[in-house]
């Protein structure tokens, strides 16, 4: 059982079964708060999983390495794991989810061994909004934790949002042997359910953006009548210092990263 002094029934039932399949030193909760970021930055600081950067020159900023083999694109190793192939969709990789979570299983039987669990509880917008889709990661990166902490509202005014017995879409991933032949990111639509195994990397760890923004709302929209979609609200500054806004839906692979990246030259 654990002790993290949560009141939702759900999430404690599915935290012990989580516990008990990866077995971790200690299970830490993460509340959301500068505090415990800032001491977890420290931490990976020390044992090197990041790098702190010049901070007169780059303020707040931390450079992290990813293992060589580890990318972003993983099309092959990303399935959709519902009951019925053709619900997975024509430009989807499919897994029967009875045989992925028994494939899964054995993968991720005692991966977090001398390991931190670290637990997430996220909101894809305003917390406690009638609009906010909740959800938990569980995760053996402090990587992870931190870039979930920039990219969803973190901490624990989530699990009171949630109440005794609200919904949340479960998600568990281990950086596991980073085997790349083992390497799967898969969703089962009809459970709630993310699983990212042997990566820690991006989009493939990070289950509230491409997982459950994406993939998991898809299905939600569909039963719930709206659509979920990648949107970017960007400013563009020239040199002169006017601002010009752009707002759109842009696919993968069109290049908005990198024109949000984009410095433009002084002449």
């Amino acid at each position: 059982m654990n002790n993290l002094g949560i009141k939702n029934v759900k999430v404690n039932a599915w935290l012990d079964e989580m516990i008990e399949l990866v077995n971790p030193k200690e299970v830490v909760l993460i509340d959301g708060s500068e505090e415990q970021a800032e001491q977890l930055r420290a931490e990976a600081c020390a044992t090197g999983e990041l790098f702190k950067l010049n901070q007169e020159k780059l303020p707040g900023c931390y450079l992290h390495r990813t293992a060589v083999n580890d990318v972003a694109r993983v099309e092959g190793r990303t399935f959709i794991c519902s009951r019925k192939k053709e619900d997975a969709g024509n430009t989807n990789n499919w897994m029967d989810p009875t045989e992925c979570y028994n494939k899964l299983g054995k993968l991720y039987k005692g991966s977090y061994t001398g390991r931190t669990m670290y637990v997430i509880p996220y909101s894809m917008s305003v917390v406690g909004s009638d609009f906010a889709k909740n959800g938990i990661e569980l995760t053996d990166s402090i990587y992870v934790v931190l870039n979930m902490i920039i990219m969803t509202r973190v901490g624990t005014n989530v699990l009171e949002a949630m109440g005794t017995d609200g919904d949340f879409i479960k998600g568990l991933h281990a950086r596991a042997n980073m085997d790349e032949n083992e390497r799967y990111i898969c969703h089962f639509p009809e459970d709630n359910t993310i699983w990212s195994i042997n990566s820690g990397y991006g989009g493939n760890v990070l289950l509230g953006k491409k997982c459950f923004a994406l993939r998991i709302a898809s299905y939600l929209g569909k039963n719930e009548g709206w659509m979920a979609e990648h949107m970017l609200i960007l400013g563009i500054e020239n040199p002169e210092g006017e601002i010009k806004y752009i707002s759109a839906a842009f696919p993968s692979a069109c290049g908005k990263t990198n024109l949000a990246m984009l410095i433009p030259p002084e002449t």
